[in-house]
């Protein structure tokens, strides 16, 4: 007889398009760290969809404030004002620092709403001539999916086959400020990094390389963006991962997390000079700021500060860290991360890392493979010291045998 999930997974996969290849495991319910699938089998959620669950699965308060206004008042578009907007603004900006807030749905969509910005400010307080304005971004970067985003991505499977892009992008190998400062010239309106590259493996830059950064782009009067989708808000063991090197950026860009995974919401922070740049008409979203995103994403905030979840994030980190390097096995490479933002890279005889994944997924364990041969570990950042201990028993089993 055909399973649940056996069922679920062929009609997933006539009906669907092929553009994901996920674990064969069928998710039906999450509470906390832990998600179920529909055998009633339990999971510890190693990945936190790409740190969207920073706060847990269904987190109870975040759960309360979206029933509450979802009840009231969900969209009524940017063409008027709605009473959770203003509120929203007013406590991002006062948490993280920032002059000016433009909400969005998606963090590609907060990537291009940068990109569009700092374009114009390029060209109308910079005097870059007309459309000769030039980002520098970096080798193996990921900020999303789009068709502007894919265009400047080195990576083979985001770009093949949906050419042509568009210009305006110079690519230098990331941490490597030397090649940094010699791509910048009299266009350079801005450079976009992540302080992490997370899709390329968790990969982090050498010390002082961000300090070194913003002191250039000071310098040069270049505009500092920081993709902090999948760093920011907690992630890292800081609110942002900016703080780790003590800078702060120009234009910050958020999402996953901002909504502790019950709805699509991101945002663009900056100085005003920046943002300062659009007028009405210029940019904008339909769901973009409505009442239901603020509303959520209110809540969240609260919750990721209120519930001791950063500096939880610094201390499990570091725990799982430690336990991931104590790890005696001939096909472990390499254990690297900040917070719980962690990878183990394996030796490429090891045979790939999904396989260990996969051997994971039948431990009660859900983490995923990135570029062939690391395995990303990113739990909610309610994880206890006892469930990092459990899943470090089961990592050193797989990985050993």
């Amino acid at each position: 007889m055909t399973s649940t999930t056996e069922r679920l997974i062929e009609m997933e996969h006539r009906l669907g398009a092929h553009n994901y290849k996920p674990l064969d495991v069928v998710l039906s319910r999450g509470e906390g760290v832990h998600v179920w699938d529909v055998d009633g089998n339990r999971y510890l959620d190693c990945l936190s969809a790409y740190s969207a669950v920073n706060q847990g699965h269904c987190h109870p308060k975040i759960l309360a404030a979206m029933v509450e206004q979802a009840q009231k008042l969900t969209l009524t578009s940017r063409a008027f004002r709605n009473d959770q907007l203003a509120h929203f603004y007013e406590e991002i900006a006062a948490l993280t620092g920032s002059h000016k807030v433009l909400p969005m749905n998606s963090g590609a969509e907060a990537v291009e709403t940068a990109i569009k910005a700092v374009r114009k400010w390029g060209y109308e307080v910079k005097g870059v001539e007309r459309d000769k304005a030039e980002i520098i971004v970096c080798n193996d970067n990921f900020h999303g999916r789009t068709m502007g985003i894919v265009g400047f991505s080195t990576d083979p499977d985001a770009r093949e086959g949906f050419g042509p892009f568009a210009p305006g992008f110079r690519h230098v190998p990331f941490g490597d400020i030397d090649a940094f400062r010699a791509a910048i010239n009299e266009n350079t309106v801005a450079f976009l990094v992540e302080p992490i590259q997370g899709e390329a493996g968790v990969l982090i830059p050498p010390a002082g390389y961000f300090a070194s950064v913003r002191e250039l782009c000071t310098s040069h009067g270049i505009t500092l963006i920081l993709d902090e989708i999948q760093t920011g808000l907690g992630r890292t063991g800081r609110l942002l991962a900016e703080e780790h090197e003590g800078i702060e950026a120009d234009v910050t860009l958020v999402g996953k997390a901002l909504s502790g995974g019950f709805y699509p919401v991101s945002a663009v922070l900056s100085n005003s000079e920046v943002l300062g740049v659009l007028k009405p008409g210029q940019h904008g979203s339909t769901f973009g700021g409505n009442p239901l995103a603020c509303a959520i994403a209110r809540a969240a905030l609260r919750v990721l500060t209120e519930e001791d979840m950063i500096a939880n994030s610094a201390r499990m980190g570091e725990r799982f860290q430690k336990g991931l390097g104590e790890i005696r096995s001939n096909i472990v490479k390499e254990v690297r991360g900040r917070g719980l933002m962690l990878a183990v890279e394996l030796d490429p005889a090891a045979g790939g890392a999904r396989k260990y994944c996969e051997a994971l997924k039948e431990r009660g364990i859900l983490a995923k493979d990135t570029h062939g041969h690391t395995i990303r570990i990113a739990p909610p950042l309610v994880i206890t010291a006892d469930q990092v201990d459990w899943a470090l028993e089961h990592f050193e089993a797989v990985l050993r045998d």
